[in-house]
């Protein structure tokens, strides 16, 4: 169901779930299907320190980001770099990725990809530990 009215709701009522492969990554969609968001789903990464989600791409969507809180290293198809607060991130569909918490705070990023479109995800690399 498509949504046709405007939605303001706090971050703090979408419970956080667990990355796959991922111990110490958690999810919360902000606004996605159960809100019938119609082009977009808003999601909320937190990597906890030393937590890692592990290299995988997806053929068919990009995700655009923006670090709100900490420091994450980020591959883009095999090239690292580093993502702070105030940085934003463009992942083009296909792109390889991996992100890792290296710091002593919680990194915190918005992660929007397209709805309608049905995506994999492509492990690249086995579940840290």
């Amino acid at each position: 169901m498509m949504s046709n009215e405007p939605i303001v709701k706090p971050m703090t009522v979408v419970p956080p779930e667990q990355v796959p492969r991922s111990p110490g990554a958690t999810i919360q969609v902000l606004l996605g299907p159960a809100d019938g968001m119609p082009n977009f789903h808003t999601r909320l990464f937190t990597l906890e320190p030393g937590a890692r989600i592990p290299e995988h791409r997806h053929d068919t969507i990009e995700h655009e980001q923006v670090v709100l809180d900490g420091e994450m290293a980020i591959a883009l198809d095999g090239a690292e770099r580093v993502a702070q607060k105030g940085d934003c991130v463009y992942i083009p569909a296909g792109c390889a990725h991996w992100y890792e918490n290296r710091g002593a705070s919680p990194c915190r990023f918005i992660c929007i990809i397209p709805a309608g479109i049905e995506y994999g995800t492509e492990w690249l690399e086995e579940a840290p530990g």
